[in-house]
């Protein structure tokens, strides 16, 4: 018959390595998740993140110096969140989420094979394509977003690939962002650029708004406000967000470790600021760092 010791002894090689697997696995939980952005557009999906996830710990990269991403060429944006990315994993995060849809559809196959298995990679397009089909088979449904994802046909190629029949109606809207960027989301000249824009003929009759952008949501109201709340406004944040929490639960690796929120920018503006005190509800310091 086996002593207790003897048993211990036979069991350790598998106790050891079980320790040491739950050990690795929760080092690596608790790694941050990596956001980046043009802006601070990202902060809309960063702010739907910890709602979701209050006990997750984020680096935050606004691309400050480059914004907008709408209207640069899908190589300039390539160079940009590749620079990006490296800097991200070398602040050894578990998860990195493209926050921005124009980088997204510029970009995202070219970061996938970058990243390879190091880290998980989540963009914003996939997750609303597939929320959307889904949900909004057979409905008529406008876009909104930047010159650069309108061009792409980067959400209409997503729909199609999911054999998904809706009418899709997509609108490009270049001024938001720049809007948006130097503070003057509650201020008339963004009254005028969404009556002009949501006024087009393609947005006619539709049943529901995809904001295709992140900045988008901080004009959210606005929008509702313009359609007197008869166009569902489809916020891609919370969609987003919800497909987070989904991987990560589904790897094992939600955080249990206290919070971090660090917010890095490649070039300092006031509004950055601004909006991320806005969004977060306190003073965050911000980093300027030169990664480029």
């Amino acid at each position: 018959m086996l002593n207790s010791y003897t048993i211990c002894l036979l069991l350790y090689p598998i106790c050891g390595l079980m320790f040491f697997n739950f050990l690795v696995l929760t080092l690596r939980s608790n790694q941050p998740i990596g956001i980046f952005d043009s802006g601070v557009g990202g902060l809309t999906v960063a702010k739907a993140l910890v709602e979701v996830l209050p006990n997750e710990s984020i680096i935050y990269f606004g691309d400050t110096a480059h914004l907008p991403y709408g209207d640069k060429s899908i190589h300039t944006i390539q160079g940009y969140t590749k620079r990006i990315v490296d800097f991200l994993l070398a602040k050894d995060v578990k998860l990195i989420l493209n926050a921005c849809n124009s980088a997204s559809a510029a970009a995202h196959e070219m970061l996938q094979e970058y990243i390879g298995s190091k880290v998980l990679l989540v963009d914003v397009i996939d997750p609303v394509t597939e929320f959307l089909s889904k949900n909004y088979v057979d409905k008529s449904i406008g876009l909104i977003a930047t010159k650069l994802t309108i061009e792409s046909s980067v959400y209409h190629n997503r729909l199609n690939k999911l054999n998904t029949k809706i009418d899709l109606r997509a609108l490009a809207t270049p001024l938001f962002v720049p809007i948006i960027e130097e503070g003057f989301s509650a201020h008339q000249l963004m009254d005028i650029a969404l009556a002009e824009y949501l006024s087009d003929p393609k947005l006619s009759a539709i049943e529901a708004l995809i904001l295709g952008c992140t900045h988008y949501p901080v004009v959210k109201n606005k929008i509702t406000d313009f359609y007197q709340n008869k166009v569902e406004i489809i916020d891609t944040s919370k969609i987003v967000a919800a497909r987070v929490k989904s991987l990560l639960a589904s790897k094992k690796l939600l955080a249990t470790a206290p919070v971090t929120r660090n917010f890095y920018v490649s070039d300092y503006t006031p509004n950055f600021a601004h909006m991320t005190k806005l969004f977060f509800g306190e003073e965050i310091k911000i980093e300027a760092v030169d990664i480029f």
